[in-house]
């Protein structure tokens, strides 16, 4: 997402529940574009800005790559609140495929509400681009195509 020139909406720490038998929150450094969500471990280098990355030379190695998590609107269903407690909003992302991704972070933060308003920012440029899609093709069949 960052590498096709997406700008940061919101950067911080996020918590994410594990997947594993212990369920565990680990901290995650979270960067919000206009595309989605990437999801870097905290020890992990920040990828690297587009103009950085054309003057590389040498390809970094692929598997710091696979670390960063990259959660993209597209298929992205919904952002469901579960709950506030304590210092902290609980809430899932819920994937197309049906996985869901629990989160929490401090209630002031409002990653929730973010990452909200991101997803239908993105849903509304893409149903807007269909719309103009469909539009144009209709024209061209209607257009007449000239003497025959």
């Amino acid at each position: 997402m960052l590498e096709s020139g997406c700008k940061a909406v919101k950067e911080g720490m996020l918590e994410k529940r594990s997947d594993g038998l212990l369920q565990l929150w680990k901290k995650k450094r979270c960067i919000l574009t206009e595309e989605g969500l990437l999801l870097i471990p905290p020890k992990h280098p920040p990828p690297p800005p587009q103009q950085q990355q054309q003057q590389q030379q040498p390809a970094p190695p692929a598997e710091p790559a696979a670390k960063i998590k990259e959660l993209h609107f597209s298929n992205m269903k919904t952002v469901d609140c579960v709950e506030r407690k304590g210092k902290y909003v609980y809430f899932t992302v819920v994937m197309a495929e049906g996985k869901e991704i629990d989160f929490r972070c401090a209630q002031e933060q409002g990653w929730n509400a973010a990452i909200t308003l991101q997803m239908v920012q993105y849903k509304n440029r893409q149903a807007i681009l269909a719309v103009r899609s469909t539009r144009q093709k209709q024209q061209h069949l209607a257009a007449p195509h000239g003497p025959r």
